[in-house]
């Protein structure tokens, strides 16, 4: 039982401080995608070449960094100004940067699901990932 209260306190603790400021950790989540779309982003190219282990593990961690992205408790009310390049278009327009990101959410699922094993499908299932990361950075960055 004393277990089970330490372990509680313990997470709501962790969770209050990561959410105690959502600049810092919406910045370190979008940190986190630079990395991984330099991987992806050169194999879609022809750049680099194909391989199905590092795009599949790359596609993962860029689908579990979309899913970690909670639009509410990221860019809460009063998190506009400040150390951020979070454009004010958000804060106007927020059903449509929510609409944004369950999209960027959706396509990296479904690059996940495609398990693409060639540069060909490869291809086709990170196009509408990277699409929708441009399509939300003109719109919703400064």
């Amino acid at each position: 039982m004393k277990f089970f209260i330490l372990s509680a306190a313990a997470l709501s603790l962790f969770v209050s401080g990561a959410s105690a400021d959502p600049i810092a950790e919406r910045k370190e989540l979008m940190k986190e995608r630079g990395p991984l779309m330099r991987v992806l982003g050169p194999i879609a190219q022809g750049q680099q070449p194909f391989d199905a282990a590092a795009v599949m593990d790359a596609l993962e961690k860029l689908n579990t960094n979309a899913e970690a992205i909670d639009v509410a408790a990221l860019w809460p009310e009063g998190s506009e100004t400040g150390d951020t390049k979070s454009s004010p278009k958000i804060w106007e327009d927020m059903a449509g940067y929510q609409a944004a990101t369950d999209k960027y959410t959706a396509v990296t699922q479904a690059a996940v699901a495609a398990n693409p094993q060639d540069l060909a499908s490869f291809r086709a299932a990170f196009r509408p990932v990277a699409a929708s990361c441009g399509a939300c950075h003109e719109a919703y960055r400064m």
